[in-house]
C-alpha cells in the first residue's frame, strides 16, 4: 500500500470516527465500540435502536479515530472515563438504561454494570476480557521496544465491508487493555445484571477464552447466549448483524418492567 493509499484511508477513518446520539425515548442504551475501532462498527446497530424507540449514546473513545500514535497516549481509565459520562447523562434522561459493548466495548459495558447497580441489563458481542495467546505474557516488555504491531481491524465475513479500524496496534495501549482486563474479572460476580451475549463460532480477533471467563465467573442469574455461524469477530457489521439487532431489541423490552428469568443460564 503505499502513501496515497493510506492518506485516503486515514481521511475516511476520521470520518467514520464519530459519537453519535439520538432517539427520544425513556429507555437508553450506551453503546461501547471496540479496541482500535470506532461507533462506525455500532453505527447501524445504534440507528435501530433509535429506530426501535429507545435513547442511545454511542460516544468515540479517546485514542480512537485519529491515530494509532495518539491511542499509545491514552490509558483504560480514560477510555472508560467516556462511557461513564454517557451512562451518567442517560441516565439523567432516562428511566432505565442498558449497555451493549463489541469486544473490548464489552469489558467497559461489563464495568458499567458492576460500577452502577441500576444498570438494567447488558448485551454484548464478542466481549475481550482475557487470552490464551503466551504472547501476552511477554507484553510489558515487547512494548517498550516496539511501538506496533499489524492491526487486527476487519476480521469480517461478509465481503467488501471495513470498520475503519487502526492498520497497526499500539503495543502501550493493549497493555493497557489488559489492565482493564484484570479489573473487569476481579469484580465480574458484582455484575448481577441480565446479560445476552452473542459469540461469533469463528473468531480470529478473541478466543474462546472470554466468553467462558464471563459464564463462569458472573453473578447474573439469567445469561443467554447466541452462537453466530456467519459471521466473524466484527459481528455488528456481518451477516448476522440483524438478528443481533433484532434480539437485543426484544431482550430490552423483555427487561424494561423487570420481568427476567431467574436462576437459570440459557445456551442457544
Amino acid at each position: 500500500m503505499g502513501k496515497g493509499n493510506r492518506a485516503e484511508r486515514e481521511r475516511a477513518r476520521r470520518e467514520h470516527a464519530v459519537s453519535y446520539a439520538g432517539g427520544d425515548g425513556a429507555v437508553g442504551v450506551v453503546l461501547c465500540h471496540g479496541f482500535t475501532g470506532s461507533p462506525f462498527s455500532l453505527r447501524p446497530f445504534a440507528q435501530h435502536l433509535v429506530d426501535a424507540g429507545f435513547r442511545v449514546s454511542l460516544p468515540l473513545l479517546p485514542g480512537h479515530g485519529t491515530s494509532w500514535q495518539e491511542m499509545a497516549r491514552t490509558t483504560w481509565q480514560q477510555w472508560y472515563a467516556e462511557v461513564d459520562r454517557a451512562l451518567l447523562e442517560l441516565q439523567e434522561e432516562c428511566e432505565q438504561v442498558f449497555v451493549v459493548g463489541l469486544s473490548m466495548g464489552g469489558a467497559l459495558a461489563l464495568r458499567l454494570a458492576q460500577r452502577h447497580p441500576g444498570v438494567r441489563g447488558i448485551i454484548v458481542v464478542n466481549p475481550s476480557l482475557t487470552t490464551l495467546d503466551k504472547r501476552f505474557l511477554v507484553l510489558p516488555l515487547l512494548s517498550r521496544l516496539v511501538p506496533s504491531l499489524a492491526g487486527i481491524a476487519d476480521d469480517i465475513a461478509k465481503p467488501g465491508v471495513t470498520e475503519h479500524a487502526y492498520d497497526r496496534t499500539p503495543l502501550k495501549a493493549v497493555v493497557e487493555m489488559t489492565k482493564l482486563w484484570a479489573d473487569v474479572r476481579a469484580n465480574l460476580p458484582r455484575v448481577t445484571q441480565p446479560i445476552l451475549m452473542f459469540r461469533s463460532v469463528t473468531d480470529r480477533v478473541v478466543d474462546q477464552s472470554s466468553s467462558r471467563l464471563l459464564l463462569q465467573r458472573v453473578g447474573s442469574a439469567e445469561v443467554t447466549e447466541r452462537l453466530l455461524d456467519r459471521s466473524f469477530h466484527v459481528a455488528t457489521l456481518d451477516y448476522d448483524a440483524e438478528d443481533i439487532f433484532a434480539e437485543t431489541v426484544d431482550f430490552i423490552r423483555r427487561h424494561i418492567e423487570g420481568d427476567a428469568p431467574t436462576e437459570e443460564i440459557l445456551h442457544g
